[in-house]
């Protein structure tokens, strides 16, 4: 239901909210394919497999205060039941894999986060080479 949901949200920002895309009209197929303009990519997606991310959406919107949704130590979500993204309207947005990172981007990555390499690599575990 919570992707469901997420998903319909996607379509009420492209055709209402944003309406960069408010003469679609697309069909399940279509929707499936995902042939509609922009994307969704989330923290902890191939696209963006930082889960660190959410942390800092959390603080800038002031999701718990706001609506109670929090993050556990492990960065999920709590409820279980909930989503959260990033929207991207540009025509030509496309999905991505970010593959493998090597020692030396793990090391600059965790640099320009400002935290130990050893949490850096906790959390990118699954993208290292």
């Amino acid at each position: 239901m919570a992707e469901a949901f997420a998903e319909y949200l996607h379509f009420k920002i492209r055709t209402d909210f944003w309406g960069y895309a408010s003469d679609e009209s697309l069909s399940n197929e279509q929707l499936i394919k995902e042939t509609y303009k922009g994307i969704r990519p989330a923290p902890g997606y191939p696209a963006c497999p930082d889960h660190l991310e959410k942390q800092t959406l959390w603080d800038l919107m002031q999701v718990k205060e706001s609506i109670g949704v929090e993050l556990t130590e492990s960065y999920a979500m709590w409820p279980a039941a909930s989503v959260s993204g990033y929207y991207f309207a540009h025509p030509e947005a496309k999905y991505f894999g970010l593959g493998k990172i090597k020692e030396d981007q793990l090391l600059d990555y965790s640099k320009r986060r400002n935290i130990p390499l050893e949490q850096a690599r906790k959390w990118l575990n699954p993208n290292l080479q």
